[in-house]
């Protein structure tokens, strides 16, 4: 009877719990079974954070088959990539994403069916889909409940995320059931998320973003009150959900925050029930743990994971030691991403390979290994970074103190995280020098007071060309929130030796840029 809370578009909240979303679930499965869905079969979403895409997490998984994720904010080369290369047999599509369908439906080579997560009045008309278009309620109620779950082994894969695709095409990562279910029993630990049936669980971070880092797996093993958010992420409509539904803990990363703090300071509000916060994606501002602490009374749990593992890496949790520590102290610890959790090994090297010293000071290449870490990519079987053994090379740059506390320096690469999502700069790059004007362009990631950091786009001309001009071109050929925040023409690009862009030197260079500007 543990309630089940669910934001709709509308913004009105509605309730149901435990015991009827299984059923729908089970309805669900059944439908599924009767639409020829076999174990290994990939279903794609396209979904906020709701109520039926949770049933379709544990519906789709619970028959052998696999509920692939899709990023709705990837451009969209890469969704069509990503459906064509999972195979998806199947794509259920939340209303908002019609106009992505409408465009992409054509170019999809394996899917089959479309079905709109809605009633059967609110479906659309004048839809451009080639395929067949289903509605999700009008499945759930042609069908009886499906009485007995099907038996699989326990290496059958639950579910498929895809990287963002920062460096050529996104990868994609199977879950298995083991593995899933592993992540599940660590992250609810007290020395991870330390989450039990007494909370109210809000997993922010969205449901297409790494299963929203397993909280909704971890909220359901141990029987925690579920706050789904829909799509309303503002600092608004968060603050309303937190205090209406009572949420004891949730986890998103540092930008909706911001926006929460910025709403809170304008409107004198003060936080009532929310104990912790689980914050990754991106380094976690040390501004912010103090902000939480000192003015809401709310514990930071700083965490550091990726998309390869399942997510949850590490988790910062003090020891016995540390309590004794001073506030000043306390803080200075809480910037770091923590320690592995249970199952979970972390090394650094040097670039040949060589193991560095755990002493808080060397920094190198961050290697994880663990038994809900991926040992490979779907349809790639030479990958660089997957080494026999386990270990996997993360693409951060990190140190390691004494105590195990790992905390990420930098990214292997010149990557930029713009309120937790990557943006390509070789990408971006790539596109603009293909303009007929421009001989030379580098992006560097700048920092900005809301995202962190946003793209600065700097080019070498070989004619007079205008910033309208350039955006103009990018339109289309990036995701949106992947433009450049602005764009400099400069008479030459620092290289190295052998030819290469200096980017450390113009990241330093224009490091304030947008700051200054504003």
């Amino acid at each position: 009877n543990t309630e089940i809370s669910y934001s709709l578009p509308n913004g009105s909240i509605k309730k149901t719990n435990y015991s009827q979303t299984l059923t729908r679930i089970k309805k669900l499965a059944n439908a599924l079974l009767g639409l020829d869905i076999k174990v290994g079969d990939k279903i794609g979403t396209m979904a906020w954070s709701n109520l039926r895409h949770f049933e379709l997490y544990y519906a789709v998984s619970g028959i052998g088959s696999v509920c692939h994720t899709i990023n709705p904010r990837l451009f969209q080369e890469q969704i069509i990539f990503i459906i064509n290369d999972a195979q998806d047999k199947l794509l259920f599509i939340d209303l908002d994403f019609i106009e992505i369908i409408n465009q992409i439906s054509i170019k999809l080579k394996s899917v089959e069916k479309v079905i709109f997560l809605c009633s059967k009045n609110e479906i659309p008309k004048n839809l451009n889909i080639k395929q067949e278009v289903l509605c999700y309620e009008e499945m759930l109620e042609s069908v009886n409940k499906l009485e007995i779950w099907p038996d699989f082994p326990e290496n059958t894969a639950s579910s498929l995320c895809y990287t963002s695709g920062t460096t050529g095409n996104p990868k994609g990562v199977l879950y298995a059931h083991r593995s899933t279910i592993i992540h599940t029993l660590a992250a609810a630990n007290p020395d991870a998320l330390n989450l039990s049936s007494k909370d109210v669980v809000m997993p922010i971070a969205p449901m297409f973003h790494a299963n929203a880092w397993g909280i909704p797996y971890v909220a359901t093993m141990v029987g925690a009150k579920l706050v789904f958010p829909g799509r309303h992420l503002d600092g608004k409509s968060i603050y309303n959900l937190l205090e209406t539904e009572k949420v004891t803990f949730t986890a998103a990363v540092p930008t909706i925050w911001l926006m929460l703090f910025e709403y809170l300071e304008k409107n004198k509000k003060k936080i009532s029930y929310l104990k912790s916060c689980a914050i990754g994606g991106s380094a976690c501002p040390r501004f912010m743990i103090e902000n939480f602490s000192e003015k809401y009374g709310v514990e930071v749990i700083h965490a550091w994971g990726m998309t390869e593992t399942s997510p949850l890496g590490t988790v910062n949790k003090p020891l016995l030691k540390h309590l004794k520590l001073s506030k000043k102290e306390k803080f200075d610890l809480a910037t770091k991403q923590g320690r592995p959790i249970f199952g979970v090994d972390i090394k650094i090297t040097d670039d040949e390979g060589k193991k560095l010293p755990h002493d808080g000071k060397s920094f190198g290449n961050l290697w994880v290994k663990g038994p809900w870490i991926c040992s490979g990519y779907l349809n790639i079987s030479d990958s660089k970074t997957h080494q026999a053994d386990g270990w996997f090379l993360t693409g951060d740059v990190a140190t390691i103190d004494a105590d195990g506390y790992m905390q990420i320096t930098d990214r292997a690469k010149d990557v930029i995280k713009s309120g937790g999502e990557w943006i390509s700069t070789i990408e971006i790059e790539n596109i603009a020098v293909s303009h007929s004007k421009v001989l030379e362009a580098a992006v560097v990631g700048v920092l900005h007071k809301k995202w962190d950091e946003r793209p600065l786009l700097l080019i070498v001309a070989t004619e007079k060309v205008s910033k309208e001009e350039i955006f103009a071109y990018l339109k289309d050929k990036i995701a949106k929130w992947w433009m450049p925040d602005d764009i400099l023409f400069i008479k030459g690009l620092p290289h190295t030796a052998t030819g290469k862009i200096k980017k450390v030197n113009l990241k330093e260079q224009y490091r304030d840029y947008l700051l200054n500007k504003s």
